[in-house]
């Protein structure tokens, strides 16, 4: 490892490419620089200074320490920092997993003020669907869960909380048969009609939510597919009602009424109570806030 005088000294130089020159911008005596280049190449047993032009030079040797000598030095800058940052209570990750319901644009002002911390915290934001999104948390593919459906399940040290509810609208393309069909649309009718459902991301389970029995299904990787291919009338379903709503008043979505109804849905925030440092209690504190909650929970429409 280089000290930050021997660096310099290279990098003065290189930059020079003249010992008095080098020796100015340093504040040094040109003989102290010259001494000091000598015991480098002494140390290291190789030419490490081209002496025999006019304009001094480093070899390909000389270049090579350099280089590398930066560069472990920038690591060794990063590892104090990391080092610093944890010793102050910052994680030096923090990995947040959205439910696929959930829609990233939402969550970029809170990831520009989280960066005006400038913490030094390093943050992963990935998705899930339905049941993976807590299974991510469970097998410690997440840090904090954001958004995820069905009722927390049984994960040691699970700590959690409701962020909000989703209404659900049963709607078809004008162009489906289901569009000009007599309401309220009963179990039988809706189970002979393929459904347009999000794929769900465990690796455990793989099941379908809002199939019937024995209907026909067509799998989608999200939310904004499964939107688009009702609009296509690839099929039917339920859908986010405010993400839908200028397609609906549009009528390039048809709203149908239905016997059985679905139920608004819960969605949660989920972490490890054992696990987290300020990072982690800083978002968590930033969900808890109602404005945001909502935002998240009602999404964008994305077709307005």
């Amino acid at each position: 490892m280089l000290t930050d005088d021997e660096l310099a000294l290279l990098e003065a130089i290189r930059e020079t490419g003249s010992l008095s020159r080098a020796a100015a911008r340093l504040g040094k005596a040109p003989s102290t620089v010259s001494h000091a280049a000598r015991q480098l190449e002494t140390r290291f047993d190789a030419l490490l200074f081209d002496r025999r032009r006019y304009r001094l030079q480093l070899t390909p040797a000389g270049q090579l320490l350099a280089e590398e000598a930066a560069r472990l030095m920038q690591d060794v800058s990063r590892m104090t920092q990391r080092v610093r940052q944890i010793a102050s209570g910052w994680e030096d990750r923090l990995w947040i997993v959205t439910d696929e319901l959930m829609e990233f644009e939402t969550l970029m002002p809170v990831i520009h003020a989280f960066d005006a911390l400038q913490s030094g915290v390093r943050l992963r934001v990935t998705t899930e669907e339905l049941s993976g999104t807590w299974e991510a948390l469970r097998d410690g593919r997440a840090d904090l869960i954001v958004g995820a459906t069905n009722e927390p399940p049984a994960i040691a040290g699970l700590r959690w909380f409701e962020l909000g509810v989703v209404d659900w609208v049963f709607a078809v393309s004008p162009r489906h048969p289901f569009a000009s069909i007599k309401e309220p649309l009963r179990r039988d009718q809706i189970a002979k009609q393929r459904a347009i459902v999000v794929a769900d991301s465990s690796r455990a389970s793989g099941r379908a939510y809002g199939l019937l029995g024995g209907q026909m299904s067509l799998a989608v990787p999200s939310m904004r597919a499964k939107i688009l291919a009702q609009r296509d009338g690839l099929g039917t379903g339920w859908l986010p009602r405010h993400r839908v709503a200028s397609l609906l008043k549009r009528g390039e979505l048809v709203e149908k009424e239905t016997a059985d109804p679905r139920e608004p849905n819960v969605l949660y925030v989920g972490w490890r109570g054992d696990q987290g440092g300020r990072a982690l209690q800083w978002w968590l504190d930033q969900l808890r806030e109602p404005r945001l909650a909502k935002r998240l929970v009602q999404g964008i429409d994305q077709f307005a």
